[in-house]
């Protein structure tokens, strides 16, 4: 499946496609791009697919220099980011060139943010192996690393040349990585398109069981929505904050439990679960509509419940959002199955009970 993302000079196509990853030499080389390339993974991911990616690239013509990076959040410091400019710069890396990440979304996190900042912005292409990464993190141009007092507070907008989604990467994934992602998949069915969350409903078992022409389905469904949502608003003025339901919430919580008790996914679901709860609390959504994402959330694997959440470190972390605008949080909230609303000047009582509502 291929998947056009339209912002004029800046556009790319989304491919989602079983062994992608082995066409990636032939596909950035009709990119026109410099003979130089370097690819960013971490260790467990380089064993797996790095051989098939260098192999793709070089009998394309390209010299490739790899860089391993941490795995997950610890690779989104300035410290790495410096180590990668270092070692762009002894690879002889110049502005046509291309930096490509190989992974989850923290080291497409980190990549992109070097990509951004390196000569004020090098050739970039994402090679997402996770869910997670090739319905979400990949696509939009996001890229960041973290500051000890906020995830993502340090970064900018670079979109890809080229993502290349390939779900076989999927199928030796562990099983609460792979449920994770899923929650994306689910917030995209909540907020965009009532159709595709009813398709993703039905699949949950096929889901489940990484049925191969399912996932690429649902993951292309996905991709599709999403870059709907950045052709119209590719730098998150205003209707890209529909992707953040349940991330107001789901933030917060990671941030307060110092991101070590919940998987980002995990996290975001009960974030969902909250704000569907806080929605009906506003009158703005019915019990169906509610009681409907929690049973897709429940089939999927993810959870809807948690018991002793810190509601005041909570809080706390939501006025460090940064989608806060003057001082105000936005919550993103769903009034039914596939449409939105972003709701202003909550009252902190209706946020406290829907995240107590959490444990019952």
């Amino acid at each position: 499946m291929n998947i056009d993302v339209q912002l004029g000079s800046r556009s790319y196509a989304i491919v989602v496609e079983r062994g992608a990853l082995a066409s990636v030499g032939a596909r950035l080389k009709s990119l026109g791009v410099g003979s130089r390339a370097a690819l960013v993974s971490a260790a467990g991911i380089l064993s797996a697919h790095g051989k098939t990616v260098t192999e793709s690239l070089e009998k394309a013509g390209f010299t490739v220099t790899t860089l391993e990076v941490p795995d997950g959040e610890a690779a989104k410091t300035l410290g790495v980011a410096e180590r990668c400019w270092n070692a762009l710069l002894e690879a002889g890396l110049d502005r046509t060139s291309t930096v490509l990440a190989l992974g989850g979304g923290a080291v497409g996190d980190v990549a992109g943010f070097v990509a951004a900042t390196y000569m004020r912005g090098v050739n970039f292409v994402q090679l997402p192996t996770t869910v997670l990464a090739q319905v979400d993190a990949s696509i939009g141009g996001k890229t960041a690393i973290d500051h000890p007092r906020a995830k993502n507070l340090i970064g900018a907008f670079h979109q890809p040349r080229l993502v290349l989604s390939d779900p076989a990467t999927l199928l030796t994934l562990p099983p609460r990585e792979f449920k994770s992602g899923l929650a994306e998949i689910v917030k995209h069915g909540i907020v965009l398109d009532a159709a595709y969350f009813d398709d993703v409903a039905a699949s949950a078992r096929a889901l489940l069981d990484r049925d191969p022409a399912t996932l690429e389905r649902i993951i292309g469904g996905s991709c599709r929505l999403k870059a709907r949502v950045i052709e119209r608003d590719e730098q998150e003025a205003d209707l890209r904050a529909v992707l953040n339901y349940g991330h107001t919430i789901g933030h917060a919580l990671e941030a307060a439990s110092g991101y070590e008790r919940w998987t980002h996914g995990e996290a975001v679901s009960l974030g969902m679960v909250a704000e569907a709860r806080l929605a009906r609390q506003l009158r703005l959504a019915d019990a169906s509509t509610v009681e409907r994402q929690e049973r897709l959330l429940t089939a999927v694997g993810l959870p809807t419940r948690a018991e002793g959440i810190d509601v005041d470190g909570v809080l706390t972390a939501m006025r460090r959002d940064k989608k806060s605008r003057d001082g105000r949080v936005p919550f993103v909230l769903a009034p039914t199955i596939g449409a939105f609303k972003v709701v202003y000047d909550v009252p902190p009582a209706d946020v406290r009970a829907a995240l107590a509502s959490l444990a019952g």
